[in-house]
C-alpha cells in the first residue's frame, strides 16, 4: 500500500493514507516521498471526499473509514484493481509468486531488467537497495510485480495476483501458509492453479522444480484449470529441470555457481546474497531474463551488483564485534533457510536467533513440530510470546513453551521472553565478539534492533570507562 501510494504520487495524484501504525522501512519510505499520513482511522480523513478510496486487505467492515465510504457512496477500489488499471494494463506483466522469496526475486528481476536496458516499472513489498525505493514508474512496456496469494479486499477474497494480467510468471515454491484464509494446502493449490491458468500460451511460466507442489500443479493439472503456457523449469536439487544451478560455492562476501540449460553450461554467476534459497531466486531470474531476450553478460553483471532488500538479511549494525541482522522471516521454512544462510555467510560464528511469532500462520499450532527443526542452525534462541494471542482460540495457538522445551532438549540455549526491552536486557550481557544476532519478525518488534545496538554501545562505553 505504501509503495502504491508512492506510484500514484509519481503519476501526479495527491495521496494521503491512514493506518493504526507505521513502522520501518516503509514508514521511512512514506516520509521520504512526502505522503501525508494519518496515524489512526477517522471519518474526517475522507473529508472532503477523495476521487477514490483505495482499500487495503488488512481493513474490513467496522473500520470507521470504510463505513463512512460506504454510507456516503464514495468511489472505492482494492489495491490490485488500482495497480492493474493505472499501471499494468497494456504492458508486459511479469508476476513473481510463491510462498517464499517473492520480494527478493522480484527485486533481483527488476534490477536485471534495469541493467539489461528494459527500464521496467516495478512494485515490490520492500525497499530495493539498488533503487533506494520500493517502486519505479516508467514509460516502458514492462511491469514487474510481487504477486501475493493473500486475499484482495474485504469484498473480494480472491488472491491479489489474479488481478495482475500475467504474461510471465515466476512460481518459485508453494507451501501451506496464510492459515487465516486458507484452511488446507489444497486450498492454497487451488489459488495457484488459477494463476498458472492465466498465463498466455505464447508466454512463459518459470517453475521451481525443487518444490513438489509446484511440480504437481504443472505435471498434473486439474480441470478446468490447466497449464497452457510454455514451461521453463529450474532447480538445484532437481537435475531434470531445464535450468540447473550446480557447483555452488559460498564465501563470506559472495556466492558463486554454475548454471546449466538443458544439460549444457549456460554461464557462471555470482551474487552477494547468501544461501541456497537465494541461488534459486537468482536461477529463476536467469531463466526469466532469457525468455525476455536479455544479454546473459548483462544478467551476470546485474546479479553480481545486486545489493539486497531492506529487512532481508539486512545488517542493521555491528558493535564490539556483534552483528545485528534484521530479517522478515516468519514461516518455518523461511526461518530455517535464513539461519542456514547466516551459517554460510558467517562461518564459525555463534548464531543467535530472536523470533517474534506475529503472522496469523506463525501463531497457530499448525507448525508446532516444525519450529524446533527450523532453528537448527542457531545455537541460542529467544522467542517472544505470540503477538496478540487473544485473537486465537487457546487450543489453536502455537505453544511457545513447547518449542522452547524442544530446543533445550536439542542442547540449545533457549528462552521465552516478552517485550523488546526485556529481550535486550537479557541478551545484551550474554553477547560476545563474533556473535551474529538474527532478529526475525514481519512487524516492527518494538524497535528491538536499535535498542539492542544502543545497549551494546552503552556496554562498550562502560567497559572503556
Amino acid at each position: 500500500m505504501a509503495s502504491l501510494a508512492g506510484m500514484l504520487k509519481a503519476q501526479g495524484h495527491r495521496v494521503t493514507g491512514s493506518d493504526k501504525a507505521f513502522y520501518p522501512p516503509m514508514s521511512d519510505e512514506i516520509k521520504r516521498l512526502g505522503i501525508e499520513t494519518c496515524p489512526n482511522f477517522d471519518a474526517g480523513n475522507l473529508q472532503p471526499a477523495p476521487d477514490v478510496v483505495v482499500v487495503g486487505n488488512a481493513t474490513s467492515r467496522g473500520n470507521v473509514e470504510i463505513e463512512y465510504a460506504l454510507n456516503h457512496r464514495l468511489n472505492y477500489a482494492s489495491m490490485p484493481e488500482v495497480i492493474r488499471e493505472n499501471f499494468i494494463r497494456g504492458r508486459h506483466s511479469v508476476v513473481v509468486a510463491g510462498t517464499h522469496g517473492k520480494t527478493t526475486t522480484t527485486s533481483i528481476l527488476a534490477w536485471v531488467m534495469e541493467v539489461g536496458g528494459l527500464d521496467p516499472s516495478f512494485l515490490v513489498g520492500g525497499v530495493v537497495e539498488n533503487f533506494g525505493a520500493s517502486f519505479k514508474v516508467t514509460d516502458s512496456g514492462y511491469f514487474v510485480i510481487e504477486g501475493d496469494e493473500y486475499d484482495t479486499s474485504f469484498w473480494d477474497k480472491r488472491p491479489k495476483f489474479l488481478s495482475y494480467l500475467p504474461d510471465t510468471v515466476i512460481l518459485n515454491n508453494i507451501e501451506y501458509d496464510h492459515a487465516d484464509i486458507y484452511a488446507t494446502l489444497e486450498d492454497v493449490k487451488k489459488a495457484f492453479r488459477l494463476l498458472v491458468n492465466l498465463v498466455p500460451s505464447e508466454r512463459h511460466l518459470i517453475a521451481g522444480w525443487d518444490s513438489p507442489v509446484v511440480r504437481e500443479i504443472i505435471e498434473h493439472p486439474v480441470a478446468p484449470q490447466g497449464v497452457w503456457s510454455k514451461i521453463e523449469s529450474f532447480g538445484i536439487d532437481s537435475t531434470d529441470a531445464k535450468w540447473v544451478a550446480r557447483e555452488i560455492e559460498t564465501a563470506p562476501e559472495e556466492t558463486r555457481f554454475v548454471v546449466d540449460c538443458k544439460g549444457r553450461e549456460f554461464g557462471r554467476f555470482r551474487t552477494p546474497l547468501a544461501g541456497n534459497f537465494n541461488v534459486r531466486n537468482c536461477l529463476a531470474v536467469i531463466a526469466a531474463a532469457q525468455t525476455l531476450g536479455l544479454d546473459r553478460q548483462l544478467v551476470a553483471e546485474a546479479l553480481a551488483t545486486f545489493k539486497s532488500v531492506k529487512r532481508r538479511m539486512q545488517v542493521r549494525g555491528v558493535v564490539s564485534g556483534v552483528t545485528v541482522v534484521d530479517d522478515f522471516a516468519h514461516h518455518p521454512t523461511a526461518i530455517r533457510e535464513t539461519l542456514a544462510a547466516a551459517r554460510q555467510k558467517y562461518p564459525g560464528r555463534r548464531i543467535v536467533a530472536v523470533f517474534e511469532p506475529r503472522s496469523w500462520t506463525t501463531r497457530k499450532k499448525v507448525f508446532q513440530d516444525e519450529y524446533p527443526k527450523s532453528f537448527a542452525p542457531a545455537e541460542y534462541v529467544i522467542l517472544a510470546p505470540l503477538f496478540e494471542s487473544f485473537r486465537l482460540a487457546t487450543d489453536d495457538q502455537l505453544s511457545v513453551e513447547q518449542v522452547i522445551s524442544d530446543l533445550k532438549a536439542q542442547g540449545k540455549q533457549a528462552f521465552s521472553i516478552e517485550g523488546a526491552d526485556a529481550i535486550v536486557a537479557h541478551l545484551a550481557p550474554d553477547l560476545r565478539p563474533g556473535d551474529v544476532v538474527m532478529v526475525m519478525s514481519n512487524g516492527g518488534f518494538g524497535g528491538i534492533h536499535e535498542k539492542l545496538l544502543d545497549a551494546l554501545e552503552a556496554r562498550a562505553r562502560g567497559s572503556v570507562a
